[in-house]
């Protein structure tokens, strides 16, 4: 039997969060991938193990692939807190469902930026875009808790 919290701004907070992990999670497998496609691994014991001590070597997509993926962790991470906390506060569900979307949406297109390579300034956009729900969610916590300090 499922139980939902009865806060309809942090249950979709919830299906937002929900999506970004397994984004992230997809960008991890996918370097994991590209790493065995292109025989370039990042620890000699792996190397070893898939064809010798000169597949312990860099490669220029695998480090793309693994830098998305870092990035999406210094983001992704930082929004989980706010996001929660934000959905505590009470704000208006619509709002709080365009901060949570904006932000996704951010996301995926930096992920696909990156990804794929696409002309700048599109991966900055991208993250600028995100941020933004991320700033505008902050403040409102920090006025929220003000009178606490």
């Amino acid at each position: 039997m499922a139980v939902m919290i009865r806060n309809d701004v942090f249950n979709c907070f919830v299906f937002y969060g929900v999506l970004l992990v397994i984004k992230m999670y997809m960008i991890a497998i996918l370097t994991g991938q590209v790493r065995l496609r292109k025989k370039a691994f990042a620890n000699p014991e792996d190397a070893l193990r898939h064809g010798g001590l000169e597949f312990h070597r860099e490669d220029p997509y695998v480090e793309r692939c693994r830098r998305a993926h870092i990035n999406d962790m210094e983001n992704i991470f930082p929004f989980l807190f706010l996001g929660a906390v934000y959905s505590l506060i009470g704000p208006s569900l619509s709002v709080a469902r365009l901060h949570f979307l904006v932000f996704f949406l951010g996301r995926l297109m930096h992920s696909a930026a990156y990804l794929f390579a696409l002309k700048a300034p599109t991966r900055s956009l991208a993250y600028t875009v995100a941020q933004i729900p991320c700033i505008s969610m902050a403040f409102q916590i920090l006025m929220a808790f003000a009178a606490y300090a």
